[in-house]
């Protein structure tokens, strides 16, 4: 009996051996990031301006590059996007929507038990396939009302019984090829994508509102240009005035100087639309109603400067800290996993199955060890004929890993140029903000020697009209220009990943 029973535990032995052995193969390729070529340095081939009062320079970058700017209200509004954007939080619900399907997935690696109980109250057929049962058929009597049996076939009379019944049912697949597994890993990169998505956004809505607040402050001080140069028009415009009572003039000058007075008033009500609009489209970043934040932003301040030194960090660290490229290789990895779980569909699938319960015809008997009943064995599924589906299938996640590969590619791509393309705008529009800032000293003087040229009838009036166009027009776009090289230092962030590695801000609920 020993030998026996030791006979029977090593073959037990060899067969959990064997599945332990089986459960421990995964199929599919295994994921490695892809290897990026970076270039050593952000400045190769680019020429350095010396005369730019702002320079980028390769130190880390600050995690809170908005503080840079050194505005307060900024730096407030800014803070506020985590917990107050739409986008952002709608982001952070679809972190929680993959890590519950992740969960989903992860319940197949675990045995499934289910209790059930049950009552029935039956009524067999008389002409059904109990009447072949004869004596054996439950509750069947004769014709003649004697209990059934042999001769009781033809005349069987199947009285209706109780049923009643509980226990439990378990199963678990034995994940023998890494099926499973691999869905596992798929499911694991989706929600790291999801957090990649939710970073990018929230990268995304904090470069709008840098960019909309600078925007805002440009305007505003465009408003204050346009209503200076009004002033001034006005001002010429009483002179010409008194010149035309005098005798001085003709009403040619009086005309001018009123067509260009209705000109430069023309353009206020413009620039006011565009600060209510940009009033709002902070708003709306904010989570905010329409006119929501005007009592805070109303009161003009300066466009925010930009520091002497930007620290972009280093080439090496751009794919580990842009949001789109980490979410790029997140979604090439559950690619590649889901490749494992259609190779893992070829081959058969293992379930142990087993129930234990109670059934009894009586309710008396139901606490009965007699009443017992169970099951235990392992099923086993093999497929044979598909008509192509899983092979297909396989072909698919092949094709959508290579999509995945493609688009990484094409991801880190977009990266550098948008890098390129910002440092070259941020130092090209320094140098073109020089220029304005000259053109408007001249055109300052060239009026000043207009308006005293005509008052001492040495020229006539349309050297003071030209002259206040071209000051007009020179002073607006020095101030688009000063807040275009803010915004688009707010654009080289963005384009540097904002500066977040590995933790960023949580959306409120």
């Amino acid at each position: 009996m020993n030998t026996q029973r030791l006979q029977t535990a090593g073959k037990c032995s060899v067969v959990l051996a064997s599945i332990g052995l089986l459960a421990a193969c995964t199929l599919g390729p295994d994921f490695a990031s892809p290897e990026t070529t970076t270039p050593t340095t952000w400045f190769t081939e680019r020429p350095q301006p010396l005369a730019t009062p702002s320079r980028a320079i390769s130190d880390p970058i600050d995690l809170v590059w908005w503080k840079m700017f050194d505005d307060p209200q900024l730096s407030l509004l800014v803070e506020r996007v985590a917990s107050s954007n739409l986008d952002v939080r709608l982001a952070a619900i679809r972190i929680d929507q993959s890590r519950a399907e992740r969960g989903i997935v992860a319940s197949a690696q675990f045995p499934t038990i289910n209790g059930n109980a049950s009552y029935v109250r039956q009524q067999a057929s008389n002409r059904g396939v109990f009447t072949k049962l004869g004596k054996n058929a439950v509750g069947a009597t004769a014709a003649n009302g004697t209990p059934g049996g042999a001769g009781a076939i033809t005349g069987v009379q199947i009285e209706p019984f109780d049923a009643y019944q509980y226990g439990l049912d378990a199963s678990w697949e034995l994940d023998l090829w890494g099926r499973v597994r691999r869905a596992v890993e798929s499911s694991d990169a989706s929600v790291v994508a999801s957090e990649e998505a939710m970073r990018g956004a929230l990268l995304s809505r904090l470069a709008e509102v840098a960019r909309d607040y600078i925007e805002l402050r440009g305007a505003q001080l465009r408003l204050q240009i346009a209503r200076d140069n009004l002033k001034t028009a006005k001002q010429s415009q009483d002179i010409v005035a008194q010149r035309a009572a005098g005798g001085l003039t003709t009403d040619l000058d009086v005309a001018n100087a009123a067509a260009q007075v209705s000109t430069v008033a023309a353009e206020i009500p413009r620039i006011e639309q565009e600060e209510a609009h940009l009033m709002n489209a902070l708003g709306l970043l904010l989570g905010e109603p329409p006119q929501a934040l005007r009592s805070e932003l109303a009161t003009p301040k300066p466009i925010p400067p930009v520091p002497p030194k930007v620290p972009v960090g280093f080439p090496s660290e751009l794919a580990r800290r842009r949001p789109d490229i980490r979410q790029a290789d997140a979604n090439l990895h559950s690619a590649t996993a889901d490749i494992g779980v259609a190779e893992a569909n070829f081959y058969p699938s293992l379930t142990l199955n087993g129930s234990v319960g109670i059934q009894s015809l009586k309710v008396q008997s139901l606490w009965n060890w007699n009443a017992e009943q169970y099951a235990l064995g392992p099923t086993l599924n093999m497929p044979i004929f598909e008509g192509g589906r899983l092979k297909a299938q396989l072909e698919l996640r092949k094709a959508q890993q290579r999509e995945a590969a493609v688009k990484y590619q094409q991801t880190v791509l977009t990266a550098w140029t948008e890098v390129d393309d910002a440092l070259t705008a941020y130092e090209a529009e320094q140098r073109r903000r020089e220029q304005l800032i000259e053109a408007v000293k001249y055109n300052r003087r060239a009026l000043a020697l207009a308006q005293s040229r005509y008052k001492e009838g040495v020229s006539d009036f349309i050297e003071v009209l030209d002259a206040q166009r071209s000051q007009l027009a020179t002073e607006q776009l020095l101030a688009i220009s000063t807040a275009n090289v803010s915004g688009n230092l707010v654009a080289l962030y963005k384009a540097l990943g904002g500066g977040w590695e590995t933790d960023f801000p949580v959306a409120g609920n």
